[in-house]
């Protein structure tokens, strides 16, 4: 949860410390001591203790909380009241037990509110605006947002604290669509925010809004571009001595490494992010550093050193109830009870998984929960579950697949529409200049009128010149037009493409499973063979080589030929890797092309390496982009 949202409202508190600076710590807790009275001097140390341990000691800020509001009530000091309430909702969101998060801070807000005091408003929505987040409640954590939007423009005076409160906002919306999957609009928001912050020189939140876009680009599989934002947020945060957060983006490139295949280098920035980790006594990040090591020593094949690091993770996750982390770390250890053949035992620790999984509504996760599950399944031979298992894993796949196509439709409809009402601004702005024109025309007409033929064939010639241009800004305003809707028809062509190669897999793949049903109906002493054929028939390619050549025709109309492009390239090519081609042409992601191709996503992957090797790309040039630009 801190790394989606939090952020964002620490980066605003003015008060806190960004270094955790222990020194800092020691003299709050000294003048704490010697300063007794119940006062409001007393109330300010109480709130900058708090501030400056919330993360790394929860329980002793909540102490500090609890005592900074029974002061402030007992001294009646409104401001102060909203803080302590503020701050005992920064513990319980910090602890992820949504329910009381929400309750005190709207305590806050509404003496906030009462007070008028602006930024506590806007502080207590930001974090609102995260807990609706988390919960999936979208809509109502943009309201909040926009809200503090209207809030920053109507009650800052200050220029500078404007701008960045605004990009705070900004900042905000982009990991919101993020976490909704709209990217497009993520990218919008979050590239505002950057811009606004570079305008004011704010380098350290700059520098978080780069850990954002490097999250962003991550998720859509854009690693190099990921690789660079997350060097460019961790080139600030070693200047800041900013350990807190350097060591939650050092996990994050060291995840995007291990995804590039540069294992040393990942091993490396992981294990600084587990030490700084450790220093910090940030266990959020820990675990999941943690958990990440402990993938990289998989795919080392240290197994047993890989078990005891991921079991600390895991009990560090258990500890502060970390869901998320607990599901990937039961994945992570699956794996390796799946090497090592323990297959009872990876099967109970994928169960674990998925109960967590279940509970929480992460369906990405219970996907390829179900996925692994299947895999295991089949090793001990227990087809019939196996089959439940992949079932569902695909029908989970094909809803979010679906999910989506919607959103990436909802993201193009929102930019044509955009376009469209400039357009339709744009040619009114052009009428009215051109009716002025006219008026002006008749005007002057009116006054040379007795002047004779000579003011007439003038006039005459001007409004013949005024009529031959009002003619070609139509004509021009027609080609935009015509253009707008060229577009629509490109982009309903490319989904037509799309849509044509899923409904042919499922077409073929729904009658050769009815013929083996009919099979079974008619010989039930058939059951045993007939049943092997149908776990076979689900590991199956679902698309033959007649479905791919109607997918091909379609692709081919939309894409000029693309298939006898890749030819020309690379001679040997095969109709697979030309498919594959096609996949990541469509801008299809590792997942969504594994799905497609049933076959795991390592297999894509190493698919994907060896298109690259034929195609004579080298080690740095990215494949999706030389793909497209064909």
């Amino acid at each position: 949860m801190k790394a989606s949202f939090f952020s964002t409202l620490i980066l605003l508190l003015s008060m806190a410390s960004q270094a955790q600076n222990q020194k800092t710590i020691d003299s709050l807790k000294l003048l704490l001591q010697k300063h007794q009275a119940e006062d409001s001097l007393r109330v300010d140390i109480l709130t900058h203790l708090h501030e400056n341990i919330m993360f790394s000691k929860p329980e002793e800020a909540k102490k500090y909380a609890l005592e900074e509001l029974r002061i402030s009530e007992k001294i009646k000091m409104p401001f102060g009241i909203a803080k302590g309430n503020m701050h005992l909702a920064d513990y319980y969101m910090n602890k992820n037990v949504s329910d009381s998060a929400v309750f005190y801070y709207n305590r806050a807000k509404e003496i906030f509110i009462k007070i008028n005091h602006s930024r506590g408003v806007v502080f207590v929505n930001y974090s609102l605006a995260g807990i609706m987040q988390s919960q999936g409640n979208y809509d109502e954590s943009v309201g909040l947002l926009n809200e503090n939007l209207d809030l920053i423009d109507k009650n800052e005076t200050n220029e500078i604290a404007k701008i960045k409160f605004s990009a705070g906002s900004f900042h905000s919306l982009a990991a919101i669509y993020m976490a909704k999957g709209d990217y497009k609009l993520a990218l919008i928001n979050a590239t505002k925010a950057l811009d606004m912050l570079n305008e004011v020189n704010d380098v350290t939140r700059a520098a978080d809004t780069n850990k954002l876009l490097g999250d962003l680009e991550s998720l859509q599989e854009n690693y190099n571009e990921s690789y660079n934002y997350y060097l460019n947020a961790i080139n600030v945060y070693k200047e800041q001595n900013d350990v807190f957060y350097l060591a939650d983006t050092y996990n994050a490139i060291g995840r995007v490494l291990i995804l590039l295949n540069q294992l040393d280098e990942a091993e490396s920035y992981q294990k600084q992010s587990v030490d700084l980790s450790r220093k910090n006594q940030d266990n959020a990040t820990l675990a999941a550093a943690l958990r990440d090591y402990g993938d990289i020593l998989i795919n080392q094949n240290q197994l047993d050193q890989a078990s005891l690091v991921l079991k600390e993770s895991k009990s560090i996750a258990e500890k502060e109830d970390i869901k998320l982390s607990i599901i990937n770390v039961q994945k992570s250890l699956a794996k390796i009870s799946l090497k090592r053949k323990q297959y009872t035992t990876a099967i109970n620790q994928l169960t674990n998984g998925l109960e967590i999984a279940e509970e929480i509504g992460t369906m990405p996760h219970i996907q390829e929960l179900l996925e692994m599950q299947s895999e295991v399944y089949q090793k001990l031979n227990l087809n019939k579950e196996g089959l439940i298992s992949l079932q569902q894993s695909k029908k989970i796949n094909d809803s979010l697949f679906n999910i989506k196509k919607s959103q990436q439709f909802e993201e193009l409809s929102i930019i044509y529409e955009t376009e469209r009402k400039e357009t339709a601004l744009k040619m009114q702005e052009d009428e009215i200049k051109t009716l002025n024109v006219q008026a002006e025309n008749d005007k002057l007409t009116k006054k040379l009128y007795g002047i004779g033929m000579f003011s007439f064939l003038t006039i005459a010639g001007l409004l013949y010149f005024g009529f031959k241009q009002r003619i070609k800004k139509n004509k021009i305003e027609r080609e935009k037009q015509e253009e707008i809707y060229k577009k629509e028809i490109e982009y309903k062509k490319k989904e037509l493409a799309s849509q044509t190669l899923h409904l042919v897999q499922k077409s073929t793949f729904i009658q050769e499973l009815k013929e083996n049903l009919e099979k079974i109906k008619k010989s039930p002493e058939l059951f045993k063979v007939e049943f092997r054929r149908l776990v076979l028939l689900l590991k199956k390619e679902s698309a033959e080589d007649k479905d791919w050549e109607i997918f091909k025709s379609y692709f081919s109309e939309v894409h000029n030929n693309f298939d006898q492009k890749i030819k020309s390239i690379a001679q040997d090519i095969s109709e697979k890797e030309i498919r594959l081609a096609s996949f990541l042409r469509m801008n299809l992601t590792t997942k969504e092309i594994a799905s497609m191709l049933n076959v795991l996503p390592d297999s894509v992957l190493k698919s994907k390496y060896r298109l690259k090797k034929k195609l004579g790309l080298e080690k740095g040039q990215d494949l999706n982009e030389y793909l497209n630009a064909l």
